[in-house]
Formats: C-alpha cells, structure tokens, sequence
C-alpha cells in the first residue's frame, strides 16, 4: 500500500511512486473484473451480457494499460496540462483496441482511473498526504476547467455521446468536470460502510457496485437498453440497496436474480464498473486494503 503521508517527489522517487500507483490501479481494475456476482458485466465466472468479450480480453487489456497509469501518474507529477493527459489516454486507447482486437474492454476506465492516477500523482508531488478529498481537489483544482470544456466537446463520437444526445445522460465526461462524485460521495462511502459493518471486502465491492448503479447515468446502459434498460438496472440497484444490501441475508440470490435478468436483456453497467475500478484505487492509494 501507499504511505498515508507521502514526502515531495524529486525526479529519484517520481518513477517508484509512479509504479506503485500503476500496479494499484491494474490490481483495481482486476478486482472489478474478478467481483462475482455482477449484474450483466463480464467476471471470472461468465461473459454476462456479453458475446464479444470475456475474462481473457480484460486481462489482455490490462496488461496493455499498464504503462499509461505510470505514465498519467507521471504527468501528474508534473503538474501537465489537460492535453497530454488526453494524448496519454488515446495512446492507451490505441494498446487496449490492439491487445483486444478491437473489442472496447477499458475505455471509461482509462478516463476515470487514469485521470485519479494524475491527481494522486499531483497530490504526491506537492507533498498532501493522500486522502479522497485531497485526491478530488488535486484533480478539480488542476484540471476542473479543461475537464468542463472537455465535457461540452460533443465532436468525438462514441456509444456513450450518442447516449448523451439521445437521452440526456450524463456520462463519463460530465461526471469528471464535476470531480467524479459517484466516486467520492457514493461508490467509497459504500464500501466503507461494509467494511466498517465487518462484512470483507468482498461484499463491500458488491455493495458499492449496486450503489453505484442506482445512482450513475450510464451511457453504457443507454446505449443497449434506451430508456427502459437504465430504469430497470436503477430499480433492480435500488431495491437491493433498500433491503440492506449484503446485509441481508438473501443478497446473494436477489444478484443473482439481477444478473439473470441483466443477461436476458442484454444489459451490462459498465459505467458502474469503471466506476467500481476507480473506487477501489482511491481506497488503496489512502491506505486501505485492495
């Protein structure tokens, strides 16, 4: 793990630091892939909603990102302005759509989880001891305005902005202006309750992921389930959260249940999971468990 109080960085301890923070953030995302159950999302046990990618294909991803979080931790570090940090991402792109042969395992991910990888670094590098606050300041403060102007750019086409226009969701950029809330006031409050409530750190991730669904505008839903899909993935989400989660002690069948009805219509909260990712980095990186 990190050290909660971390000392300024100099170009001797920049690429140690940097590595560390990489490794955390392959092992987040590892950790979201290897979550079960998972309503509609690919895991260790299944391919989910999916027919165009599987376990193998995260993995091979993952190790194609490797080097980008080292090098957007980097950048961080070095206080870069926002277009490298975009030129960085789309280079990480570019590896993840070559090692998977196309198939889009990471793309929310390499924005969200990246984009935390140069806010710890900056925090790092100004020497704040890192905390989720200091983690969100470091990022609105050095990147807020760029991130703004990214969020009302509508020029890249993708699932998730044609979602946007489509149906008013929000997606991934405008939760980035606004310094990933879903992160830091829903996704880790949740899955500190769990863990503070004794249940592991399993049951944690299950819970934040479920908290995470019933609040986040996923684009990722929209675009395979319109409306109707994203009402149905928030009210599955929102009941299980209403019955106390992985507290109760059926939780295991009511995912269950989620999941199978997830699959039959094809949808799959990938903007959660991402989400779910940057959770468990943010975790990590002030000290707790991965």
């Amino acid at each position: 793990m990190l050290e909660l109080i971390v000392a300024r960085a100099d170009t001797r301890t920049a690429p140690g630091f940097a590595g560390r923070v990489a490794r955390l953030a392959v092992r987040s995302l590892y950790a979201e892939l290897a979550l079960y159950p998972k309503p509609g999302l690919v895991s260790l046990v299944d391919n989910g909603s999916h027919q165009d990618m599987n376990a193998e294909t995260f993995l091979r991803s993952l190790f194609a990102l490797r080097r980008y979080f080292r090098d957007i931790c980097e950048a961080g570090m070095e206080g870069a302005p926002f277009q490298e940090l975009k030129r960085l991402g789309i280079g990480a792109e570019q590896r993840m759509l070559r090692a998977t042969r196309g198939v889009n395992t990471h793309r929310g991910a390499i924005f969200c989880v990246g984009l935390l990888c140069a806010a710890i670094g900056r925090c790092h590098a100004q020497g704040t001891p890192l905390a989720p606050a200091a983690i969100r300041s470091a990022l609105l403060e050095r990147w807020g305005q760029a991130l703004s102007a990214h969020t009302a750019d509508g020029s890249v086409a993708s699932h998730g902005t044609r979602a946007v226009l489509r149906y008013a969701a929000s997606g991934a950029r405008e939760e980035a202006a606004r310094g990933l809330p879903s992160v830091f006031e829903t996704g880790l409050p949740a899955l500190r309750r769990t863990l503070a409530g004794g249940r592991g750190m399993r049951l944690a991730r299950v819970d934040a992921l479920f908290a995470l669904m019933a609040q986040v505008s996923d684009t990722n839903v929209y675009h395979r389930g319109g409306l109707e899909g994203a009402a149905t993935v928030r009210r599955h989400a929102r009941a299980f959260v209403a019955r106390g989660g992985t507290g109760a002690r059926d939780w295991m069948a009511t995912a269950l249940d989620s999941h199978r009805h997830f699959v039959a219509r094809r949808l799959s909260p990938g903007g959660a999971a991402d989400l779910l990712a940057a959770v468990c980095l943010v975790h990590a990186a002030c000290g707790g468990e991965l």
